[in-house]
């Protein structure tokens, strides 16, 4: 890694780490919130992905603790199922409705239709024209930096696999956008072609695969230098892939901050180089508080960022145990 390369990873590193360091100060402000009386909707894609489950759970408890009554729905990574989930929740016409994640190009029309019946609609991980408000990460930012991260372990060169099989998932479209952007000023870095498709379900089990058989095609240590995934699941089996093979100098990257790869990136024998980690529980809860301050009539604002951390080699003892704390505390591990 060069010094400048190295430089302006730690530089994006402190700035999130200053980043987290607001939110705690501003959330031990916070006002006092209620959902008393009111019926909150929630309707989610999944809930398979640790990331899913977390926000999921986030959602509901916040909707209790403030003293609301939820009605959860997951359509089980069906986009149907979630539609018609929607039209269920749509004719209970509760006080708000709080919609996380999915298909955005199936899911557009139907947003509109919550909006046009006069529900509030807040979304987590959807950035639609049709929600109040979207609570979600800075995907700009992490794409940005976990990007950055694996330009510079490469040393500015080599050959990337990239997994780009969900880009109608708006933040994964954020996501690859940054990857692409960032590479346009490391010429010496190229993505391979044709792209990877990840896929749900079996999402392991087929990186795996894929992985191993693009290692075998290129047999050469140093042919492929890195594995980019817009989430961790396909990054396990990427990992995995590259270990079986022997293949120590390849290093694995994503996003979400699943145990599984924080402990994969905490291991200095693994390939999993870094992963941007995210705090799926606190975007769910943050959502519910957004809700809450709309429907007591203050303002919200368009988004809402709630920080990550990018875990890599170099912090990965530290930064990745508070995420498997908290993700223990949840009853997660």
């Amino acid at each position: 890694m060069t010094g400048s390369m190295k430089g302006l990873v730690k530089a994006l590193a402190l700035g999130l780490a200053a980043a987290c360091s607001l939110a705690a100060i501003s959330g031990a402000s916070a006002e006092e919130l209620s959902l008393k009386g009111k019926r909150i909707g929630v309707s989610a894609i999944g809930t398979d992905h640790y990331w899913d489950l977390m926000a999921f759970k986030g959602i509901q408890d916040r909707v209790k603790e403030l003293g609301g009554e939820v009605i959860a729905l997951d359509a089980g990574r069906k986009d149907q199922q979630q539609i018609a989930q929607l039209q269920t929740l749509i004719a209970q016409k509760p006080d708000a409705i709080i919609e996380q994640l999915g298909n955005l190009e199936v899911l557009n029309p139907w947003l509109q239709k919550i909006r046009d019946a006069g529900i509030p609609l807040f979304t987590v991980d959807t950035a639609t024209p049709h929600a109040i408000n979207n609570t979600t990460s800075n995907n700009y930012n992490i794409g940005a930096e976990i990007a950055l991260q694996m330009v510079a372990d490469m040393g500015g060169k080599g050959n990337v696999l990239v997994f780009n099989g969900f880009y109608s998932v708006p933040v994964c479209k954020i996501r690859y956008d940054q990857l692409k952007y960032v590479l346009t000023s490391f010429p010496d870095v190229k993505i391979v072609e044709p792209e990877l498709r990840d896929v749900i379900p079996n999402t392991v089990q087929s990186a795996y695969s894929n992985v191993t058989d693009m290692l075998t095609k290129s047999p050469e240590k140093g042919s492929i230098g890195a594995v980019w995934a817009c989430w961790d699941v396909p990054q396990i089996g990427a990992t995995q892939a590259v270990e079986a093979a022997g293949r120590n100098e390849v290093k694995t990257y994503g996003i979400d901050g699943s145990p599984e790869v924080i402990k994969m990136v905490m291991d200095p024998k693994s390939s999993a180089g870094a992963v941007a980690a995210q705090q799926p529980y606190e975007i769910g809860k943050t959502s519910v508080d957004n809700a809450a301050r709309y429907l007591a009539g203050q303002k919200v604002a368009p988004f809402t960022f709630v920080p990550a951390v990018l875990i890599n080699k170099e912090n990965a003892a530290e930064k990745g145990k508070l995420f498997l704390d908290a993700a223990e505390k949840a009853g997660v591990k």
